[in-house]
């Protein structure tokens, strides 16, 4: 099993309304996608930013590059995501190997 890591940053003042859209947009796809075995989003805010560390498990590289691209340490994004995200880093998503699970 892949875990893979995921790290956004909106302003903190549209922080419940960007995890909103990530429950309608985001989850949704991830769990629509086979091969998708879980999706944890945590919330953090430091002064006038929030920070969104998102967690999904999948089954195999061929399952992250249904859910993304052929790529899959290229981030996925979508269309309202310049609406909330202060940056943008193609390249930020981490994975690693699950070695111990309960």
């Amino acid at each position: 099993m892949i875990a893979r890591i995921w790290h956004g940053v909106t302003a903190a003042a549209r922080a419940t309304e960007y995890a909103e859209y990530l429950k309608v947009f985001g989850l949704s796809d991830y769990t629509k996608t086979d091969g998708n075995r879980g999706v944890y989003v945590s919330r953090r805010v430091e002064g006038d930013n929030a920070h969104f560390p998102t967690l999904t498990f999948w089954d195999s590289e061929q399952a992250l590059q249904q859910f993304g691209a052929e790529d899959i340490e290229r981030e996925r994004y979508y269309p309202k995501d310049a609406e909330f995200l202060l940056k943008f880093e193609p390249l930020l998503v981490k994975h690693d190997e699950v070695v111990v699970a309960a």
